[in-house]
Order: C-alpha cells, then structure tokens, then sequence
C-alpha cells in the first residue's frame, strides 16, 4: 500500500495515544503500590519554563485533532482544557481516538496541496500545504509532546521503556 495522507496520519496518532493511555495505567499503578496521590504526575516538568504534564498532553491531543480536522477541511473541534486527573486526561486521549477514527481516509487522502493557515497569537497565519503540515509541523509536534509526556513519568519513576514508547510487546 502506498502512503497517503490519512494512513500517515491517523495510524499514527493512534498508536502514539494508545500508548500513551498505557503509560497513564502505568503511572497509576505506580502511584498506587507507592501509595500517593496520581495528582502528583499533573504538574511534572523537567525544567522551570516548561509546560506541565497535563498541558503537554492537551497540546499532544489538540494537535492530531487540528491536523485531522484541518486536512479534511473541517472545522477544528473546540475542547476545554480542564483535565484535573489522570481519568480525565485518560478520557480527553480516547476522545481524541475516537475523533480523528471518525472521519474518513477519503476526507483526508488527496490534501496534500490544500492550503493549511494555522492561527498563531501574534495574528498572523503560519500557511503551509496539507503534506507540510502533516510531515514537517503535526507530526514533529506529536513526538515532541509525546516524548515530553514519557520523559516525564520515566523521571517520575514509572517503569516504562523504550517498549512501551513504540508499543510494542
């Protein structure tokens, strides 16, 4: 099967999010033989001026709904980001699953051309085409957040490893 934009995109997305709920597992079971609160993990940073773990992990998710909403060229779903547990965080990454399984590899495949503007605080647009948005912004962002969020729970003590980062058994 050749690449398209939608098999470059969504299996992708998913297999990171689902891995990332089996780091959320593992944290909890972490924190429960450990006998501390899982509200521990939420605000996790390595250095001062980063983002919290609860935040990287929005980001992650608004990131692969952007993406998917924007190559169909849909409008992007607006959700709060109000994520206080790790059952919520959990649930926002399965809402997020369901949202991009949700539209159609036909929505998606064939806009590698369309014209992406990416809203930005100072005003002005970023404008990419469709495919480099997904290669060089979307999917470099997904692992970067996604990483953050491992990184993060690794220095927290969770027993997770390169494994569990690619989801393989």
């Amino acid at each position: 099967m050749s690449l398209t934009m939608h098999n470059t995109s969504v299996p992708v997305f998913v297999r990171m999010f689902n891995n990332m709920l089996n780091w959320l597992d593992k944290a909890q079971a972490h924190a429960e033989a450990r006998k501390f609160d899982t509200a521990n993990y939420l605000g996790l940073r390595l250095a001062p001026d980063m983002l919290p773990l609860t935040r990287q992990i929005q980001i992650a998710t608004d990131g692969a709904k952007g993406c998917v909403a924007r190559l169909a060229g849909l409008e992007v779903p607006k959700w709060d980001d109000t994520e206080v547990t790790l059952d919520e965080l959990r649930a926002r990454i399965r809402k997020t699953i369901d949202y991009v399984q949700s539209i159609p590899a036909e929505q998606i495949d064939g806009s590698e051309e369309r014209e992406i503007l990416l809203p930005t605080r100072a005003g002005e647009p970023m404008r990419f085409t469709g495919e480099a948005y997904l290669k060089h912004f979307v999917l470099p962002n997904l692992y970067f957040h996604t990483t953050t969020t491992y990184a993060l729970l690794r220095h927290a003590g969770v027993e997770i490893g390169k494994r569990d980062y690619l989801g393989v058994a």
